[in-house]
């Protein structure tokens, strides 16, 4: 739901008769996630799950564009050189609180109104209640970045219907409303025009029936009239092999196919390498084993190339330019993909610091893995 753009504390708490509300509130920044504000969520979340006088909890946006576009990349992109300690520790704390949402004790609602990327998909579609409307935009865009899908991304697409989750992952494209619930990263569809009636009924009803008298028949999902070519493609175990399924692709849909080969090949190679491994580990994985997983994925990527120059293209100098390292998916190699997935020195994930346990060699990937 859109709220006003204020200035004031980068996350807002309130309560309304039954109903806890939380409000992120960057609107500049689309209300991106920083510590402070997963700190300040994670301590009121756990204050509201025994305060009797909260029967749902509900999280929205700020300003007019959406819930959350995700961490701020900037900040990470200005740790990385000063050894990622900064976002290591971020991450501790984000993947605490979507551990935390998935297994709330009330109700969580979430308005998916407007953009909800990466962070924004792990501070709602861990929830009970998801609510998507005709301006969402969701996904998980990593791959971009050069980066991979966290906040237990990787655990929500890799149970998507058929390959659609890794179509989804490695394209990072951007899904509206109706790809959403298709997916299984939402439940309802509620035209934003009814939004506010929707928080006003939460404030004394259960969400089931404030949504059933606000929710709306969503339009078809255009990702379910492409599972022929999405399935058949993407069912291979190797991302090279999967371009090329798609550049070869007769049958319907052949336009959309050679779109999605074309959007993955300008991705970081290492990260769609990466993710797709990460998604078929996390078919068997439940969510905090995932976000173990990509935890640790993820300080193996904090310390090579890709990930702060994908930032550099894309956010800092806009140039849309990365230089990948390797440059090409067959470069590649397979024992450089295995590494990202390899045992933390001193242990695994306990949500405690752990960039320390890095390895020396990994420390050193930027500098030997594409000597």
């Amino acid at each position: 739901m859109a709220q006003r753009a204020t200035d004031g504390p980068e996350v807002l708490f309130e309560r309304r008769g039954a109903l806890a509300v939380i409000t992120l509130n960057r609107p500049r920044a689309v209300n991106a996630l920083t510590a402070g504000m997963v700190g300040m969520i994670l301590e009121q979340l756990t204050a509201w799950a025994d305060d009797d006088g909260v029967a749902t909890v509900l999280v929205q946006g700020a300003g007019e564009r959406g819930l959350c576009a995700g961490g701020d990349i900037v900040a990470i992109y200005e740790d990385i050189p000063h050894g990622g300690h900064r976002t290591a520790d971020f991450w501790q704390s984000e993947y605490r609180m979507n551990s935390l949402i998935a297994r709330y004790p009330k109700p969580y609602v979430a308005l998916m109104d407007g953009l909800v990327l990466g962070g924004g998909v792990g501070i709602s579609a861990h929830g009970s209640v998801r609510v998507v409307t005709e301006r969402t935009r969701t996904g998980m865009p990593e791959t971009t970045i050069g980066f991979a899908p966290d906040v237990g991304g990787t655990f929500l697409l890799a149970r998507a219907p058929g390959e659609t989750g890794t179509h989804a992952a490695l394209t990072g494209a951007h899904l509206d409303g109706p790809d959403a619930l298709y997916l299984g990263l939402a439940d309802h569809y509620v035209p934003s025009a009814r939004l506010p009636g929707l928080v006003a009924a939460l404030e004394s009803e259960s969400p089931e029936a404030a949504v059933g008298r606000c929710a709306g028949e969503a339009p078809p999902s255009a990702l379910a009239a492409q599972r022929e070519w999405i399935d058949a493609c993407y069912a291979e175990p190797d991302a090279g092999d999967i371009v090329r399924r798609l550049r070869s692709w007769q049958g319907s849909g052949a336009a959309e196919s050679q779109q999605a080969a074309e959007a993955i090949e300008a991705k970081s190679p290492t990260s769609v390498k990466v993710t797709l491994e990460s998604l078929r580990r996390a078919r068997g994985l439940s969510l905090d084993e995932a976000l173990a997983e990509e935890y640790r994925v993820g300080l193996r990527f904090l310390a090579g190339a890709d990930f702060r120059e994908g930032i550099r293209a894309q956010v800092v100098d806009k140039d849309r330019t990365p230089r990948w390292q390797p440059p090409t998916l067959g470069e590649v190699r397979p024992e450089h993909v295995a590494r990202y997935f390899q045992p933390l020195d001193g242990g695994e994930l306990d949500l405690g610091t752990a960039l320390d346990r890095v390895t020396a060699a990994d420390r050193q990937l930027k500098e030997t893995d594409h000597a």
